[in-house]
Formats: C-alpha cells, structure tokens, sequence
C-alpha cells in the first residue's frame, strides 16, 4: 500500500507543482482514503460509514501522537 500511496502522490504533485511552494506535505487525505479504499476491496472487506462520534474522535487526533 505504500507504493500506491506513493505512486498516487507523484502522480498528485506531477498535476500540481505549478501550484505548491518548495516543502513537505502530508499525503491528501482523498489519497490515503483511495489506496485503502482499494485495498479493502481487494480483500473482499467492507466496512460501515463511520458515526459523527467516530469522526469526531479520528479529527481530534494531533500529529505526532
């Protein structure tokens, strides 16, 4: 999963270079859903739409932590 990841970023930054300043981002988040998204469908694996209260938690998180 990394490669797609990596691949799908190169691909990301080929489209918008015009557009970013010189620096390190985090991986778009559309990316990281997509790969995962992927992967899980390859696996035959579904999962439920996550609660308000699910969401809540996982956007309280801090980096690093």
């Amino acid at each position: 999963m990394s490669f797609a990841n990596q691949a799908l970023c190169a691909e990301y930054l080929r489209g918008k270079h015009s557009e970013l300043a010189n620096g390190v981002y985090d991986v778009p988040e559309a990316i990281d859903v997509e790969v995962a998204r992927l992967k899980l469908a390859a696996l035959d694996i579904s999962s439920d739409p996550l609660t308000p209260e699910q969401v809540e938690y996982l956007r309280s998180w801090q980096h690093g932590t």
